[in-house]
């Protein structure tokens, strides 16, 4: 008998107001797998996480994690149970150093592997800078650092929003190649990316979104350029 999902998303739908993002998305995340979000602007990919993380309401039975309906969950209690989100644009605190940003994220007291020890160890060039404002780092380092952050809260989801976002192909690289070792710990992942080739690389299963639909789900391996090509301009 397989094991149930450790996210399950099933037929949500989304709105800001009036206006309609997601039109009975499902979607399933297994414990310890990697899973790509991927699709044009504007299809519903980071109305997507929102929904998961709590930003937007959804109906309780839409969203379920690690056995319990969360849909509609306050932010801090969808944290508390182990899912944090690193948002599209970092949202660091510009007033705070880098680590008194990583210690904020520790403040849910989650018991897991994640400390500012071993963070450092992953992001070794975030402990050369942890004294300083996180706004005088660049946009490679910053976003190492709301990575960190989240996974300061010892989270079992990890729910990544547009990650290479601005960054130069070798710095998207660099982050890139530290996943695996947090895959290595017991993290599930979610990662939103318009960057489809790194996001084959980097995940097991593939969700293409058009238009706030599902057009395309499958094994990464076995997605071809047409089938993605397809699915993302509904061709």
């Amino acid at each position: 008998m397989s094991k149930p999902p450790l996210l399950a998303v099933r037929h949500l739908d989304a709105f800001y107001g009036v206006f309609q993002a997601l039109f009975d998305l499902s979607m399933e995340v297994n414990a310890g797998e990697a899973v790509a979000v991927i699709g044009a602007n504007g299809v519903g990919k980071s109305t997507l996480l929102k929904s998961i993380a709590g930003l937007l309401r959804a109906p309780p039975e839409a969203i379920s994690f690690d056995g319990a309906a969360i849909g509609g969950m306050p932010v801090h209690a969808i944290a508390a149970r182990g899912i944090a989100l690193v948002p599209e644009g970092r949202g660091l605190f510009p007033s705070l150093s880098v680590e008194e940003n990583l210690l904020i994220g520790g403040q849910l007291n989650r018991l897991g592997p994640w400390n500012l020890r071993s963070i450092y160890q992953l992001f070794p060039v975030l402990a050369e800078r942890r004294h300083m404002p996180s706004t005088a780092l660049s946009g490679g380092q910053q976003q190492m650092v709301a990575i960190a952050r989240a996974l300061m809260s010892n989270p079992k989801l990890l729910l990544c929003d547009e990650i290479s976002l601005g960054l130069a192909p070798i710095v998207v690289r660099d982050i890139y190649a530290r996943l695996p070792a947090i895959l290595e710990e017991g993290v599930s992942l979610v990662l939103v990316e318009q960057d489809v080739v790194q996001a084959l690389k980097a995940t097991q299963r593939v969700y293409c979104l058009r238009e706030g639909r599902v057009a395309l789900a499958g094994a990464a391996k076995d997605l071809t350029r047409e089938m993605i090509a397809a699915a993302y301009f509904g061709v």
